[in-house]
């Protein structure tokens, strides 16, 4: 063990996107020291792991940390996006990354970063990390809080094998190896019904393989979103607006969860692969409608449950099995990006647990989540302003994190600085809606009036649809 402990101010435990947003705040806020540990060679934490033809769900220009612009913040002219505002892939992402460690974190002198190592200690009081390269290791002295940026863990299919069992003569590949391929195969097994499944099947399609030859097995449909409802900028707002009222006043009127998802359905704000088809997943997933009609061009969509094994001639399911060839490609896509984590506070004595506190917005979480242990003292305050919005899973998950999203809003603009502070984050999605809107703009700032009476009203309604909730 090192005879010198590291002394640090926070520790932070991973490297990831939430980890960097939530150090970037903290350099610009406070004049704290830092030692960050991450297990992969570079910061960007899932993303170093990612498949190469990855690219965020979302615009870029609300993605990373608030003192770096990612991406040029212009329109994708060309393919499944055209139209919209640009989405970074998986290898900007990583280099967006490294640079604002190596040019912004550790050349403000007060950010040690320390790749390659597994943090040993009990995340209590005992803070120690050990080199996978060296073995070396050491002790750290934390003098305020020890920040757990592990728990947005996410799983994808190349550090996460397939929990189903593959027989020999099978050939079977995460997705990472698709553009490895060097030879077509007889047909496509796509396993998997989340993100990377559906990037999976879009980049085959896309690389021409024909729709027919293509077998998508599905355990869960997903309730999808309309990406280009979620758009930044003025020139995007009339519908990103309308889209939120829409969300609000759905809920406001509906007498029922099943209601609520035919109001959602039928304004356009949630979509669905196959309309005969009742989703049971949600994860904010969103696609373009560009994207949906590619999707539907496969009509071999097998919905038998998750696989138990896959044998050289035949898959077996939780209710049911379907022949398959020792000529195809199985294409694994069955990692849960996100992962299901129990009810806990973001701050919880000498440790952060970094979690999101808004709808779908892991990074901006973390960001605020920076702001509010800069600026208040005491924790129940704290946690009053950042309480844990539940990760989506299920459909009903949708309405749970509108809950508590808008209950983590209204105090929000109760305090004066964290509310100055949310209107000039980048990160924060409406911040990038309403960007450059002037008080001359009386329709627009009319519109916004309207979107925060069908809050109220949406506000009234959700613990009676809450309460409909088994």
């Amino acid at each position: 063990m090192d005879e010198n402990p590291i002394e640090t101010d926070y520790l932070v435990i991973g490297a990831g996107a939430m980890a960097m947003a939530f150090v970037d705040t903290l350099l610009k806020e406070t004049n704290a020291r830092i030692v960050m540990v991450d297990r992969h060679d570079r910061a960007g934490g899932h993303w170093n792991d990612a498949y190469p033809f990855v690219r965020l769900h979302q615009p870029s220009t609300c993605y990373g940390v608030n003192s770096r612009e990612l991406g040029s913040g212009t329109k994708d002219t060309t393919a499944l996006n055209e139209g919209l505002y640009e989405l970074a892939s998986g290898a900007e992402v990583v280099s967006y990354f490294d640079q604002v460690m190596n040019q912004q974190f550790l050349p403000s002198g007060r950010v040690r970063f320390f790749p390659m190592c597994n943090y040993t200690g009990d995340r209590l009081d005992d803070h120690r990390f050990t080199s996978l390269v060296s073995g070396a290791d050491h002790q750290v002295r934390v003098c305020k809080k020890v920040v757990d940026a592990t728990h947005a863990q996410t799983a994808v299919p190349s550090t996460h094998p397939p929990r189903y069992r593959v027989e020999p003569g099978v050939q079977c590949v995460p997705l990472n190896d698709l553009p490895k391929i060097r030879h077509p195969y007889a047909s496509y097994v796509v396993v998997g019904a989340g993100k990377t499944g559906i990037d999976a099947c879009l980049w085959l399609l896309q690389n021409g393989v024909a729709p027919a030859t293509i077998c998508w097995i599905m355990p869960n449909d997903p309730w999808l979103i309309d990406r280009a409802n979620v758009q930044p900028g003025l020139d995007s707002f009339e519908r990103t607006i309308g889209g939120l009222r829409a969300q609000f006043e759905a809920i406001a009127a509906a007498d029922s969860i099943p209601d609520l998802f035919l109001r959602l359905e039928a304004t356009g704000q949630l979509l669905r692969l196959d309309k005969s088809v009742e989703p049971t997943v949600y994860r904010c997933a969103t696609v373009t409608q560009a994207e949906l009609r590619e999707l539907r061009r496969i009509d071999n969509v097998v919905r038998l449950g998750r696989v138990r094994v896959i044998e050289p001639t035949r898959i077996v399911f939780e209710q049911g099995s379907i022949a398959t060839s020792p000529h195809a490609l199985h294409i694994d896509c069955s990692a849960s990006a996100i992962p299901t984590l129990p009810e806990m506070k973001v701050f919880d004595g000498g440790k952060i647990n970094l979690l999101m506190v808004s709808s779908c917005q892991p990074v901006f979480s973390a960001a605020l989540i920076a702001y509010v242990e800069s600026h208040l003292v005491d924790q129940a305050q704290m946690n009053a302003l950042c309480k844990m919005v539940p990760a989506p899973q299920i459909p009903t998950d949708w309405i749970r994190i509108w809950a508590v999203h808008l209950g983590n809003q209204l105090r929000w603009g109760e305090h004066e600085g964290l509310s100055r502070w949310i209107k000039q984050s980048r990160l924060f999605f409406m911040t990038a809606v309403v960007r450059g809107l002037k008080e001359t703009d009386t329709e627009k700032l009319a519109q916004l009036h309207q979107l925060s009476v069908s809050r109220q009203q949406a506000l009234a309604n959700l613990p009676r649809l809450l309460g409909a909730i088994a």
